[in-house]
C-alpha cells in the first residue's frame, strides 16, 4: 500500500527525534567514562616522559603518588588563580588553547616527578608546536640538574605514517635521553633532530640526535617546539636553580 507524503514526513520526524534522543542519552551516559579515559591518557603521557607505564599499571594511583603540579607564567612566577580568582590546576590548563595566545599571555604547567623519599627527580614540561600537516605536542622531562633530558614523549595529529608519525615511537624518543639542553657556556641550545637518518656518529653529540628519513619538516617542527618551549620555561628554570 502506497503511503501518503504526510505519513512519510511524520514517520521521518518521529524516527529522527527518537534516534536523536537515544544518542543524546548514550552520550550523557558515556561522558563520565570518556572523561576518565582522557584523564588517564593525559597522565599516562606525563608519566611516560620519565618511566615506562605498562597497560596493567594503575596510572591514576601512580600519578597521585609521584606527581605534584603547578602553573607558572612567562616570568617564571607561580600562578595560583585565574583571571576570575578560581584556583588554577595544572592538569586542567589546555596547552592547545594557550598556544593560540602570545607567549607572554600563556600559562605554563609544570609537573614535578617525585622519588620514593618525596624528593624531586625530574621536571616535566608540556610542549606544543606545528608539524608538516598539523599540530604536534608532547612532554620533555629534565633531570634535577635542569639540563639533562630524562625523557621525552611526542605525539601528533596528522603526520605521515612511517615518516613524520615516527616521532610517537619510543625508539625515536629514546634518542633524546641523556642529551643536554644547555651548552658548556650555560646558553640554552636545546637538542635537535639532524636532517636525515643514519648520520655519522661524530655528528651525534649532547645537542644533536639522529633525524627521521623523509620527514625533514616534521623534524624541524619538533626542533622548533623544543627550543621555543624551553625558552618559555627558562625564567622558571633559572629561579628554581638559584
Amino acid at each position: 500500500m502506497r503511503q501518503s507524503n504526510a505519513y512519510i514526513i511524520i514517520f521521518s520526524i518521529i524516527t529522527t527525534i527518537v534516534l536523536g534522543g537515544l544518542l543524546s542519552i548514550a552520550s550523557v551516559g558515556l561522558a563520565p567514562r570518556q572523561k576518565i579515559q582522557v584523564e588517564k591518557d593525559t597522565k599516562k603521557s606525563i608519566l611516560g616522559a620519565v618511566m615506562e607505564v605498562k597497560k596493567t599499571d594503575d596510572v591514576l594511583s601512580i600519578y597521585e603518588k609521584r606527581i605534584e603540579s603547578l602553573v607558572v607564567n612567562i616570568n617564571g612566577d607561580v600562578v595560583e588563580t585565574d583571571e576570575s580568582g578560581n584556583p588554577l590546576i595544572a592538569e586542567n590548563v589546555s596547552i592547545e588553547k594557550n598556544f593560540k595566545k602570545s607567549p607572554e599571555d600563556r600559562l605554563y604547567p609544570v609537573f614535578l616527578f617525585k622519588g620514593s623519599s618525596n624528593e624531586i627527580e625530574a621536571y616535566i614540561l608540556p610542549i606544543y608546536g606545528s608539524g608538516l600537516w598539523d599540530v604536534i605536542w608532547g612532554y620533555i622531562a629534565l633531570d634535577k640538574d635542569l639540563n639533562t633530558i630524562k625523557g621525552v614523549v611526542f605525539d601528533h595529529k596528522g603526520e605521515t605514517p612511517g615518516l613524520g608519525a615516527r616521532i610517537a615511537e619510543r625508539d625515536v624518543q629514546s634518542r633524546f635521553i641523556g642529551r643536554k639542553v644547555y651548552d658548556s657556556d650555560g646558553a640554552l641550545v636545546s637538542v635537535s633532530l639532524l636532517k636525515g637518518e643514519g648520520n655519522a656518529v661524530k655528528l651525534l653529540d649532547d645537542h644533536h640526535v639522529d633525524g627521521l628519513a623523509g620527514a625533514t619538516i616534521t623534524a624541524r617542527g619538533v626542533n622548533n617546539m623544543l627550543l621555543n618551549y624551553l625558552n618559555h620555561y627558562q625564567n622558571y628554570l633559572r629561579k628554581i636553580s638559584s
